[in-house]
């Protein structure tokens, strides 16, 4: 499979792909079954764990002409809503072990937040960037461990993701700027202030806490992947949305060491504004490539314009497909999850959780992305998994999509 860079025209939109031949590599030992197992024992100390579903939609699969669409749903995790506590509680672990000099194998929740830990530790304020879900992670980890947070939001957020923040006790400083630059700004204030930054992208000697952040998503790495061997079933191709890319990275990571002989075809899927990975992929190995602007889209999760580099080199290495989409794709997987045909169960997807849905439903139903799903061996045979990253985080935004028919398919007006 050769490189294979192509604009798709659906009317009123763009659709940009890349297909390729991964290089592969070595799998990358930092997201090991090993190293999962220690994430995963620390995860289940927190209060409010436990493995989310993995939704099978049997109904949808026949009906698109595939063997299985699997949904890994973490609109339920820890009653966030989200996927992102995961990260940031593991690398705030890590963090404080790393300050005290505790020993970091044993991992104890209830030793974390203990007095003694507190009184040695001292006072410590969290700072972080976001677009909503991962300040909601750093803000509830820091409400645990009685520690202040400081979490710095793009132009353009949802006030329910402000004021979901907000009710962890964090400081929420709504800035004029896109994702990026308020990454930056983040960090000046911490340095000035003396702030510790959990934030998921890395940058030069900023690596350790990006990268326990993508270990801390082995646990749900780790859960799909146990839960599908408990059905016996196998993805043969896994769709994984991007803004850093530091999720897609660890997801990449851990099934390449599950699955070293015969790893799935991994897909990465980003809003059309904000497609920084498949610009990096197009570079033709000249390593992360930013794209600028307001990277407006309804996918908050995912409008970042610059790679995790650490991310980016497990993607680079080992996925084959990449592709960038409009709004009205995550919008379409919304109402599908929402309501799903007669036997199939709900799910509740926000905008960035339920891009994998509409991506399927492009490919399965547009004539224009034929080619694509033939590069891509998408047929029959397919087991797909694919994750629901959020719920309704911007319950406003979630009503006007699914009751008012926000971000219409213009498939529907097309001559």
């Amino acid at each position: 499979m050769g490189p294979t860079a192509a604009i798709a025209e659906i009317p009123g939109y763009t659709f940009r792909y890349l297909v390729r031949s991964p290089p592969g590599g070595t799998p990358p030992q930092a997201f090991s079954a090993a190293a999962a197992r220690k994430v995963r024992r620390f995860h289940r100390q927190l209060p409010g764990y436990e493995p989310t579903g993995l939704v099978r939609l049997k109904k949808l699969a026949r009906a698109w002409g595939l063997a299985e669409i699997l949904v890994k749903d973490e609109s339920t995790r820890f009653g966030l809503q989200a996927f992102k506590a995961l990260g940031g509680s593991y690398a705030v672990a890590r963090m404080v072990c790393a300050r005290l000099g505790m020993p970091v194998e044993s991992l104890d929740y209830q030793e974390l937040i203990s007095d003694v830990v507190r009184r040695r530790l001292g006072r410590i304020t969290l700072a972080t960037a976001t677009d909503g879900n991962h300040g909601r992670g750093v803000a509830w980890t820091a409400q645990l461990l009685r520690q202040p947070a400081v979490v710095f939001m793009p132009k353009g957020s949802a006030q329910a993701r402000v004021e979901s923040i907000r009710a962890h006790g964090a400081r929420v400083v709504v800035t004029d700027l896109n994702y990026d630059d308020t990454v930056r700004l983040a960090w000046q204030q911490a340095r000035e202030n003396g702030w510790e930054v959990i934030q998921d992208t890395a940058w030069e000697d900023y690596r350790d806490i990006p990268r326990w952040i993508m270990q801390g998503y082995l646990t749900l790495a780790a859960e799909a992947a146990d839960q599908m061997d408990t059905q016996m079933l196998r993805p043969t191709h896994v769709f994984l949305q991007a803004g850093v890319g530091a999720f897609a990275g660890a997801m990449v990571g851990y099934l390449v060491n599950r699955f070293p002989e015969s790893p799935p075809r991994f897909i990465i899927m980003e809003p059309d504004k904000a497609a920084c990975i498949l610009a990096s992929a197009a570079s033709a190995g000249t390593g992360t490539q930013a794209v600028g602007g307001d990277l407006d889209t309804i996918m908050a999760g995912l409008a970042c314009g610059e790679p995790n580099p650490a991310a980016w080199e497990i993607l680079r290495d080992f996925a084959c497909g990449f592709l960038s989409c409009a709004d009205f794709t995550a919008a379409n997987g919304m109402r599908i999850l929402a309501h799903p045909l007669a036997g199939d169960p709900a799910v509740e997807a926000g905008e960035s959780g339920a891009v994998g849905l509409g991506v399927l439903d492009l490919l399965v139903n547009a004539p224009a992305l034929a080619a694509f799903k033939r590069e891509l061996a998408i047929g029959p045979e397919t087991t797909l998994l694919c994750f629901n990253t959020e719920g309704a985080t911007d319950p406003k935004n979630f009503r006007e999509i699914l009751w008012h028919g926000r971000c219409p398919d213009p498939r529907d007006h097309a001559g």
